[in-house]
């Protein structure tokens, strides 16, 4: 492991972990929807099940993907990572966010609703900085 993909990997360990946060305010609003809806989701396992299979939840799932990719390649210890690893990071989460890119319109869709919640305001603006802080 080098200096340069020691403090790459340090970095992008910090958005991952940012997004995990913000991932778990948008998943307990998008449980809040649920339950107003349908009642009481009563345990983990059911919202296991919920999140895998309900479409209330498929529009977390872009984000999910992207989340589970990043911690793949910060798994990959044999792998040196590059500024190249936060550029391909950085530009994932423009198009997920971006107006212009329909595929991911249903997710902007459910981060629309969920701006309302300040846990969701207040996660987001970590990993924006986060992201923000990282040299591409």
């Amino acid at each position: 492991m080098t200096a340069s993909d020691a403090a790459v990997r340090t970095r992008l360990t910090a958005l991952a972990t940012a997004l995990r946060h913000f991932h778990s305010a948008l998943l307990d609003f998008a449980k809040g929807e649920y339950e107003f809806l349908h009642g009481p989701v009563k345990g983990p396992f059911e919202l296991y099940s919920l999140v895998i299979n309900h479409p209330s939840f498929q529009w977390l799932r872009p984000l999910s993907g992207l989340m589970a990719t990043l911690d793949e390649v910060l798994d990959a210890k044999d792998t040196t990572l590059t500024p190249q690893n936060v550029a391909d990071v950085r530009q994932a989460l423009g198009l997920l966010f971006a107006e212009t890119d329909t595929r991911f319109a249903d997710f902007r869709a459910g981060y629309t609703r969920a701006r309302g919640e300040a846990r969701v305001r207040e996660t987001e603006a970590r990993w924006r900085e986060t992201l923000n802080s990282l040299e591409a």
